[in-house]
């Protein structure tokens, strides 16, 4: 049963992620909340994503001494103290001002990476200032290869420790949220500019005095360079380039310096290919829910990942997390790193970088009380802790 809660609009006596949505929901404007929550078509893989922790149990052992408990996890050789990395995430600078910005900040004061998007609306530069040492950059393979490039050399530049390509936007989703808020380009429909009125701190806080914020890492190739969400929408679409295949990974890791990680992959035997085309890591995600309508659930795919190249490079899952037991579950099945990003953006939208952190605090407190109440002293020991729900 879903309870109610009574916090006014103080974040930080939000208990659960779920407390901090519903805070989330209350400041945003409908159109920029359906942004953050919206699915492809009927949210069928959506729901599933969710669903899915359902229909995994746990076995707890007792009369374990769990008085000491190590949270962390060796990503790419370096110790990080929690399991969970912020997820990429664009247009994050609708949700609070420099949005991304608060976001790498938060990242850094608990010690996980952060995966900044190409869509982001500040430039890679600016966030992997703050980040540090542990920012990474998400990719998509666009058929000017020369964007492509660029923002591989800056990315290189600037230090990011790992590259993230997206594969599965190659075809993009069908996002009808998109349709019920927006009229054309960077056009509004009347009754969703009507209802943004009704959110005054938003409008000071995000679209005062500048407007709707651009996306700084690709205004140099867009026409005009305007950057406005829908105009480089259009720009994406136009770009993404449907015919890349593994051989464009193994290109990616030729001009690539540092660690090189594939997302988007469901199936063991494209796990395999990535490996084999020098892939460092993969996740194991759906985009969300918000690309193919009826894909299979990430925690459903990832123990067939795992299985297939756990052993040699990173296994990394994304989708649907909300808990602490989501994680550790996660962890059990196999995946190395979890990344985050609904979670931590209703901590955002919330509360800003304070909410983000409020955001990365509770889901720490509850993967800490998992693990003690598993009867482990580790999250290595939590492998194998769970089973198939039988009922």
């Amino acid at each position: 049963m879903q309870r109610r809660f009574h916090w006014g609009r103080d974040f930080r006596k939000c208990l659960t992620v779920e407390e901090l949505r519903a805070l989330a929901r209350r400041r945003l404007p409908a159109f920029a909340f359906e942004y953050l929550e919206g699915g492809a078509e009927d949210e069928v893989t959506l729901r599933r994503n969710r669903q899915a922790f359902e229909r995994v149990v746990f076995v707890p052992k007792t009369l374990v001494d769990v008085s000491r408990r190590d949270l962390s996890v060796e990503v790419f050789g370096v110790r990080a103290p929690l399991p969970i990395a912020i997820s990429p995430t664009g247009s994050n600078g609708l949700f609070r001002r420099r949005g991304d910005l608060a976001l790498a900040r938060a990242a850094a004061a608990a010690g996980i990476p952060f995966v900044q998007s190409t869509v982001s609306t500040l430039k890679l530069e600016t966030i992997a200032a703050e980040a540090k040492p542990r920012h990474w950059m998400q990719l998509y393979m666009l058929k000017d290869r020369a964007v492509t490039e660029s923002m591989v050399a800056r990315a290189a530049a600037a230090g990011c420790e790992a590259l993230v390509l997206t594969t599965d936007t190659v075809v993009f989703g069908n996002r009808e949220w998109d349709r019920r808020h927006y009229a054309g380009a960077d056009r509004l429909r009347a009754m969703s500019k009507l209802e943004i009125l009704a959110h005054p701190r938003w409008m000071l806080d995000v679209l005062w005095p500048s407007g709707v914020p651009v996306f700084e890492n690709l205004l140099e190739f867009l026409p005009g360079r305007k950057g406005n969400p829908l105009e480089t929408r259009a720009f994406l679409l136009e770009q993404m380039d449907a015919s890349i295949t593994f051989k464009e990974v193994a290109w990616l890791k030729g001009i690539w310096p540092r660690k090189l990680v594939v997302k988007g992959i469901l199936d063991p035997d494209d796990a395999r290919r990535a490996a084999d085309a020098g892939a460092d890591g993969v996740v194991v995600s759906n985009h969300g829910g918000r690309q193919l309508d009826g894909a299979v659930s990430t925690l459903e795919a990832l123990p067939g990942v795992a299985k297939a190249v756990g052993d040699h490079i990173c296994v990394m899952i994304d989708g649907g997390f909300r808990r602490g037991t989501d994680v550790v579950k996660a962890v059990a099945l196999g995946a190395d790193l979890v990344l985050i990003g609904r979670a931590t953006l209703y901590g955002l939208a919330a509360g800003g970088e304070e909410g983000a952190r409020h955001a990365l605090s509770i889901l720490r407190e509850e993967i800490d009380r998992t693990v003690g109440l598993l009867g482990a002293t580790s999250l290595g020991e939590c492998i194998g802790g769970v089973r198939p729900h039988a009922g």
